[in-house]
Parts: structure tokens; C-alpha cells; sequence
């Protein structure tokens, strides 16, 4: 009697347990096909056990498709909760008070000759004021020719001493300068050692302006160093504002003090007066054309304001693109995690909330500024006769930055009424969908113990499968057994009938 698999190479188990009917019988929960002794019953012994667990089998691939969905409907939520947070964070961000905090603008025409910004919170003295720059602030210099020692050195500059090694090259000389923050001076080599021969090195102050009596001081005990005689002392700067009286300055940076003429300085006494409140960077020689530095009412910043209408629109447009792209995907017979939020009643309402919000009228407050529809944020409008956008139709917000500039020159404080009422209605509106505890978070929670228990069922299911299977295909191997034993007894019983004398 043969043995024989009981299917055949056709047949396949899913990762849920599920049998795909087939010639081979599998062994649910393995990949070792189950094996039936004999086929003395002339049944397809395999077909049969197939359809017995068919019905078993599809139980555990419904609760699988049902899993798979709820899986996909949470990342799905998870992802528009993400980015309604980030909308009801940018509502509340128009609603802060410090985006309405006064500030000045300080610009100039050309930050490449002269840059110009705030010095402290207090305010700087409103108004334009022309700048003209005849002379930058330099350094003081010093060269000196630099030979190589056999024995150690100890050089001293302006009082502060270095040690260097016995052979020490210029470039040791110029990094042991360079890392001393005690040391007045930096060091350069403008030309390395040839042949023996020596090096030259620059010193230069740290500091800018003409220098007060003699500058950089160096000796050296091994006589490294050679002063050239190449010596070249500080300037000062040399500028003027609204073309009044020269003025001083031993630093290119210019802080504080108030307008006026000044003297020609002394050495080391550079004046330092510009516009209050304002530090300029001088750069470079204007020439002919001054540069002209316009200090700003204070009052809120309107490119803040702006930048912070924008966001709140990009993200309210990104926001309403992921809730749409997943109440239209259309569900698939054969994939249970697309369209899992198709037709979602609850978002639907919510888009319709937030489309409201955005065209509703906060009350309390009268006068032009009302709504945001009255510093530029809307649907967009059709232009002539031409037909609203696609992108309108859906309700993604365009921002007219023109009509929010104009609404904050002309009624800044009601611009900031209207966008502290309305931050709090609208944000308040989109947390009880998004944030923790809200109707979204909820949801998510519930399909996660949903998603729990179903995995529970379906591991027990398999379990119970796997048993079931076994089962059947023993009950199946006895049976073909006994059948065997019977044809064997027939068969030995026919052959001695037949072995017996004729009469």
C-alpha cells in the first residue's frame, strides 16, 4: 500500500493561517505538508478535508481583512491629527499678543557699504538719515624679518611673553600668537623662509583706530624677530550723517551717543557718535552717493504678521488636502486598507466646521475688520467672468498679502481684535477634533483595542484551525487504515476460496 501527500504543490497558507484550495493539504500554523497513509477508499482525501476547513479558514481571513483596515484607518487618522495640531497651533500663534509687540524696522539701502540694526529694545530715533563713509578704520601694523634660533626664545609683545622652542619656525611663532587671547596682536606670514634665508611676519593690533603713542612693542631674548621699520599705524574711521560735521570712530562698528559734530580726535580718542539706537557697520567708502538708513515707527511688525497669516494657510491647505484625498479613495474588494475613512461623516462635518470658521463673522466686534475675510485670507475669488478654481471649489485659502498690509496700515488694532477672538473659536473648534482626548484620539483608542482583540480571535481561531485540521486528516488516515485491513482480509479470504478442490 502507498503512501501519498494528500494535495498537491498548488495549494498555499496565508500569514493568517488561511488555506488557498489546492492539490497539496498544508499543516496550518507549518509549512510541512500533511501526509495520509493509503488511499484504499478510491476519495480525494484532500478535496474533501479542504472543504471541511473552508468555511473555518475564511472566518480567520475576514478578521484579518477587518484588522488590516482598522490598522490602516489609524495611521490614516493619526497623520490628519498630526496635521490639524499644526493648524490649531498656527490659529493660537495669530492670536498671541507678542505678534502684535512693538517693533522698529531699521533698514539701508546698501548693507554691503553700511548695515544698520537696533541696539537695545528701547527704541531707536525715527527718521532717514544719509550716511557717507570717506575712511575705514584700520589696524596698526608692524614687519618683522623672523630667523630660526638653536636655542629657545621667549619674545615678548606689549608686555605679554611667549615661549618658543629651540628651531621653531615662523609659522610656530605666528599659531603661538593666534592662540594667546592675552596677546594684543595677530600674526601673519606674508613670506615663508627660502634657502635659509628669514621669514617675514606681520603684526597687526587687534584692535582698529589710530593707536595712542607707540604700538606694538617687541622684543625677544634669542633675537629672532628684526623690526623692518615698516610700520604702518591705525586710522580711524571717517564718516558723516545727513552731511554734517566729519566724525570719529577707532571701531568700523558704531554704537550710541547722540547727533553732532566732533573735533578730528586725538590719537586713541576717536569719537563715536551716530543715530540713537542704532549701531552701524561700516564696509566700505560710499563715495558720491551716500547710504541712506531709515529708522521705522514702532508699531507691530507687519512681515511678521504676515509670515504667520501664510503659515497658518499652508498648513490649513495641507491639512485639507489629507482629510480629502481620504474621503474620496474608494474602498477595494481586494484590499482592505484603502478607503477606510470613505464618506467618514465625521470628518466631512469637520471640514464643513472649518470652512465656516474661516468665512464667519466673530462677534462682539464692529467696524470694517470682522472676519478674515477682511485682511485677505479666503477661498480666492473668480476674476471677470471666469469660473472659481478647482482648488477655490475645495475650499483651499489663498492669502492676499496686499489687502492684510493695507488692513494693518489702516487699523493695525482692529486687525489684532479680530485675530485674538478668532484664534480662540477656531483653534478651540479643531482641538476638539485633534487633540489628546478629542474626537479623533478617541477614535484611534477605540480601534487600537479593537485591533487588540482582534488579534486575540484570530491567533485562538488559528489554534482551533490547526486542531480541526489535524483532526480530519487523522480521522482520515483510520479510516483509509481499516479499509486497507478489510481489502487485505478479502483478498486473502478470495484467494483460498479459490485454492480449494473442485468437487
Amino acid at each position: 500500500m502507498s503512501t501519498q501527500s494528500i494535495g498537491s504543490s498548488s495549494g498555499s497558507a496565508t500569514s493568517s493561517g488561511q488555506y488557498a484550495s489546492g492539490d497539496q493539504l498544508q499543516s496550518l500554523g507549518s509549512g510541512t505538508p500533511l501526509q495520509v497513509t493509503g488511499l484504499a477508499s478510491g476519495l480525494d482525501t484532500n478535496a474533501i478535508v479542504n472543504a471541511l476547513m473552508a468555511s473555518q479558514q475564511q472566518q480567520v481571513t475576514n478578521l484579518t481583512n477587518q484588522q488590516s483596515g482598522l490598522t490602516a484607518m489609524n495611521t490614516q487618522l493619526q497623520a490628519i491629527q498630526a496635521a490639524l495640531t499644526k493648524v490649531a497651533n498656527d490659529a493660537r500663534a495669530l492670536g498671541n499678543p507678542s505678534l502684535f509687540a512693538n517693533t522698529q524696522t531699521i533698514t539701508s539701502t546698501n548693507p554691503t557699504l553700511v548695515g544698520a540694526t537696533a541696539t537695545s529694545s528701547n527704541g531707536a530715533v525715527v527718521g532717514g538719515y544719509q550716511v557717507s563713509v570717506t575712511a575705514l578704520a584700520s589696524a596698526s601694523q608692524k614687519t618683522f624679518s623672523f630667523t630660526s634660533q638653536s636655542s629657545a626664545d621667549t619674545v615678548t609683545i606689549d608686555g605679554q611673553s611667549i615661549s618658543l622652542a629651540a628651531g621653531a619656525s615662523a609659522d610656530d611663532l605666528v599659531n603661538s600668537i593666534n592662540s594667546n587671547s592675552n596677546l594684543s596682536v595677530w600674526a601673519t606670514v606674508t613670506q615663508e623662509s627660502t634657502n635659509g634665508g628669514p621669514a617675514t611676519v606681520v603684526l597687526s593690533d587687534r584692535q582698529t583706530g589710530v593707536p595712542a603713542g607707540n604700538y606694538i612693542q617687541v622684543s625677544d631674548t634669542a633675537n629672532a624677530l628684526a623690526d623692518t621699520g615698516h610700520d604702518v599705524p591705525g586710522t580711524d574711521a571717517e564718516y558723516t550723517i545727513n552731511n554734517g560735521a566729519t566724525q570719529y570712530s577707532s571701531s568700523n562698528t558704531i554704537s550710541g551717543a547722540s547727533l553732532g559734530g566732533s573735533t578730528p580726535p586725538t590719537q586713541g580718542q576717536g569719537a563715536t557718535q551716530t543715530i540713537p539706537g542704532v549701531s552701524l557697520s561700516l564696509n566700505g567708502i560710499t563715495g558720491s552717493t551716500p547710504v541712506t538708513v531709515t529708522v521705522g515707527a514702532p508699531g507691530p511688525s507687519t512681515q511678521n504678521i504676515q509670515t504667520a497669516v501664510q503659515q497658518f494657510v499652508t498648513d490649513y491647505n495641507a491639512a485639507l488636502t489629507a482629510i480629502q484625498t481620504q474621503l474620496t479613495q474608494t474602498p477595494s474588494s481586494s484590499d482592505p486598507t484603502q478607503g477606510t475613512l470613505f464618506g467618514d461623516q465625521d470628518l466631512q462635518q469637520l471640514l464643513s466646521t472649518m470652512r465656516e470658521q474661516m468665512d464667519a463673522t466673530v462677534g462682539g466686534l464692529t467696524g470694517s475688520i470682522t472676519s478674515m475675510l477682511n485682511i485677505g485670507v479666503s477661498t480666492g475669488a473668480a476674476s471677470g467672468t471666469g469660473a472659481p478654481s478647482q482648488s477655490s471649489i475645495s475650499g483651499q485659502l489663498t492669502l492676499d498679502a496686499t489687502a492684510l498690509t493695507q488692513a494693518l496700515t489702516s487699523n493695525g488694532s482692529a486687525v489684532k481684535s479680530m485675530l485674538q477672538s478668532w484664534s480662540i473659536h477656531f483653534s478651540f473648534m479643531v482641538d476638539n477634533e485633534a487633540s489628546p482626548g478629542g474626537t479623533i484620539d478617541s477614535r484611534i483608542q477605540g480601534d487600537d483595542s479593537q485591533i487588540s482583540y482582534l488579534a486575540n480571535q484570530i491567533s485562538n481561531l488559528q489554534s482551533a484551525n490547526a486542531a480541526k485540521q489535524q483532526q480530519l486528516v487523522n480521522e482520515f488516515a483510520q479510516m483509509e487504515a481499516m479499509l486497507s485491513s478489510n481489502q487485505s482480509t478479502s483478498s486473502w479470504l478470495t484467494s483460498q476460496i479459490a485454492a480449494l478442490p473442485t468437487p
